[in-house]
């Protein structure tokens, strides 16, 4: 017996829908599609004719301008906010990799806390513990 069709996971940043597919999972006009692209802010994939192609994720991501926009910020503040997030996103993958790498050294995961002072010297703990010892850079 045949096993079922079943529906196949599918990779969200594959990019699938032309631009009026994407137009209209978005709630937006096409043309304004092509403004944000030519605005850097949703840039898709380009097929070999040039035809745009955009994915779930191009998707979502228009959905977010769109919200912005309509929260009253300028597509100027929308670009810095959706760069700012992409770079909150990348620090976050990197600190699961920089933990990862931690827990296979076999070194506990434990939050550090530090202050750092006017000379720049950086001491392990919170402002006005006793007893810590200061880190130099070895000079």
């Amino acid at each position: 017996m045949a096993e079922p069709l079943l529906p196949q996971p599918f990779d969200p940043d594959a990019p699938m829908f032309t631009v009026t597919v994407a137009a209209r999972l978005a709630d937006m006009h096409p043309q304004t599609l092509r403004g944000y692209d030519k605005l850097g802010l949703v840039v898709p994939t380009r097929t070999k004719g040039r035809g745009r192609r955009y994915s779930l994720h191009d998707v979502r991501r228009l959905r977010h301008v769109q919200q912005l926009s309509g929260e009253g910020i300028s597509l100027e503040g929308i670009r810095r906010i959706l760069a700012l997030e992409a770079e909150v996103e990348q620090l976050q993958e990197q600190a699961g990799r920089l933990l990862a790498l931690l827990q296979r050294a076999g070194e506990p995961a434990v939050a550090r806390t530090f202050t750092a002072g006017t000379t720049g010297l950086v001491h392990l703990g919170r402002h006005g513990d006793f007893g810590l010892r200061a880190l130099t850079t070895g000079d």
